[in-house]
């Protein structure tokens, strides 16, 4: 079945309404509680605002969301534009094919190996150090790593990054780098205007291009939730008590909805399980001022620490996020439960939370 409306109903709980996938009839079933898992990586972003100028129809224009293999890119031009993983990733498989792909960027990115020896990158770290040890001291020393295995990238002819490693969301490529060194990829600077059957950049070179792949990330969005009671779509940014729980919507969590320095699906899985407590009534969750206080602070570091950016608005650190969750998970409801069974504040709580 496909959801179509999620709607908070008025005497509590949420009136969820789906159809079947071959258009039959809607119906309507009330719930204590949703969780929302519909990802973030499904609702393509285009360049905002467009590029000046237009293509013909001689050039095949994607997102990085439909692009699935390099058939079809064979003695082409290609232009991929982005510096995050979905463009080095068909960049470097389009250039095996292609005449030539160009890699266009707005700003540098440190390109971080998938593999330093014979672990993953983001293996190197066991998870005490990356809990416990000061944020700066991890930054240096993978620095360090980074500059002695990649090298320096503005060698490659890649813009030097305007901010430090791990200031923003990671890039990760063992093969961007060699294929730039072997000619097959070529740097280019932003876009500057889109003239019929070429691209012109910022530094003034043209090149006529027959495909054009938009890596240009993905916006937050839930279709079936009314746009008046939460709607992300300006800036990226929804505020949530641990990723997961609204403050001032009981009964609708989040699973999923990160962009970790690690893994996902343990996130998610942990994420479940302490909800599930909730539910259950086993775990209590804490009032809605210590969640808001929480959300502003967590909302202050990420912008502190990463580059202005509505990719950088759900970033979490793997092994210290693991962490706070268990820790929820610790936050036993003691004695009766004050709220509804399934842990949530009743109404008279609500009301009075400031």
């Amino acid at each position: 079945t496909e959801v179509t409306r999620v709607e908070q109903a008025p005497e509590g709980g949420w009136d969820v309404t789906v159809r079947s996938v071959d258009g039959g009839d809607e119906r309507t079933t009330r719930y204590d509680d949703v969780m929302v898992a519909n990802g973030h990586h499904w609702d393509p972003r285009w360049p905002e605002p467009p590029f000046p100028g237009e293509l013909d129809d001689s050039v095949d224009v994607v997102h990085a969301h439909y692009y699935r293999t390099s058939e079809g890119y064979e003695d082409k031009n290609v232009l991929v534009l982005g510096i995050g993983n979905s463009a080095c990733d068909i960049a470097v498989e389009t250039s095996r094919v292609s005449k030539m792909t160009y890699l266009a960027m707005r700003r540098g990115a440190w390109i971080v190996p998938k593999y330093i020896g014979s672990k993953p990158v983001d293996e190197l770290s066991p998870g005490w150090i990356a809990t416990y040890v000061p944020f700066w001291i991890q930054r240096l020393f993978l620095q360090l790593t980074i500059n002695r295995v990649q090298g320096d990238p503005t060698k490659f002819g890649l813009p030097k990054p305007d901010h430090k490693i791990m200031e923003a969301h990671p890039t990760v490529s063992s093969d961007l780098l060699p294929r730039i060194g072997h000619g097959r990829i070529t740097v280019k600077p932003n876009v500057a205007r889109l003239e019929g059957d070429s691209v012109r950049f910022v530094d003034g070179s043209v090149e006529k291009v027959d495909k054009v792949v938009y890596c240009t990330g993905y916006k937050i969005s839930f279709p079936f939730i009314d746009p008046d009671l939460l709607d992300p779509s300006g800036d990226n940014r929804i505020e949530l008590y641990r990723r997961v729980v609204h403050p001032d919507l009981p009964g609708l969590y989040f699973i999923g909805l990160v962009q970790p320095l690690g893994a996902i699906m343990p996130i998610a899985e942990l994420q479940s399980e302490w909800i599930a407590d909730v539910i259950e009534g086993k775990v209590a969750l804490p009032g809605r001022p210590e969640m808001v206080r929480e959300i502003a602070a967590e909302q202050a570091a990420m912008r502190k620490r990463y580059v202005a950016s509505k990719r950088h608005t759900i970033q979490v650190d793997y092994w210290p996020y693991l962490h706070q969750l268990r820790e929820e998970r610790k936050r036993r409801a003691a004695g009766p439960q004050t709220g509804t069974p399934s842990g949530r504040a009743d109404k008279e709580e609500i009301a009075a939370w400031p």
